[in-house]
């Protein structure tokens, strides 16, 4: 059998349910899953243990595990919070961040620049984890840093979805060249206000997120 890692049969599982493959209620069968990805159960089922934290999959006593779909208030909310993390992070960051971290910055974000020329999403959207990561880092607080990954693995596939709306990709990379300026610049309001309504952006946009995944009930 290939391989394949949990954390990588989760992607695909929420590429699957975003692209309408799975859809709304649908019940997630670990055998059949193992057979498409040709692995053992165990790390279908862990996979499957990761996206229930996302909200896209629910365990159900007795049922086993289905494709749940978050309401817009419940998105709305999470949102909301991670954009306000995401900004104490950038505030603290405009302070504390190294210039090797800077240079790194830089660097992630001319990688996210290629992948939107190419009109990849994909590399994209793992570029774009690593350019804030390093942000959550250098905020220099690691309780900050924990919050802030651990809601953005539960956003993960919404914050991907949303990368693949037109024009979406080039916007986000002049709010990086924005962030990145601020930082440079060590002016913490500044990079907050920034990184707010960077995030935020997701947040008005969630209605594009729905859409897709109503796309998938139908």
């Amino acid at each position: 059998m290939a391989q394949h890692s949990s954390g990588t049969i989760a992607d695909k599982i929420e590429k699957m349910i975003f692209d309408g493959a799975l859809r709304k209620d649908e019940r997630l069968n670990e055998a059949k899953l193992a057979k498409v990805f040709s692995v053992s159960r165990t790390p279908v089922r862990e996979a499957l243990v990761r996206l229930s934290e996302s909200g896209l999959i629910e365990h159900s006593p007795g049922r086993g595990a289905f494709v749940r779909h978050p309401s817009p208030v419940e998105l709305m909310e999470m949102f909301e919070v991670m954009a306000e993390l995401e900004a104490v992070a950038a505030r603290l960051a405009a302070n504390r961040i190294s210039d090797q971290a800077l240079e790194h910055l830089k660097d992630l974000n001319a990688s996210c620049r290629l992948a939107a020329n190419e009109n990849n999403p994909d590399v994209y959207h793992l570029e774009n984890e690593k350019f804030h990561i390093v942000i959550y880092q250098e905020s220099g607080n690691r309780f900050l840093e924990q919050e802030c990954r651990r809601l953005s693995r539960r956003l993960k596939p919404f914050r991907y979805a949303q990368f693949r709306q037109r024009g979406r990709l080039k916007q986000s990379i002049r709010e990086h060249d924005q962030i990145i300026s601020a930082l440079t610049e060590a002016e913490p309001e500044k990079a907050a206000k920034i990184m707010i309504n960077h995030v935020a952006v997701q947040h008005e946009k969630f209605h594009d997120v729905m859409e897709i995944l109503r796309s998938g009930t139908e």
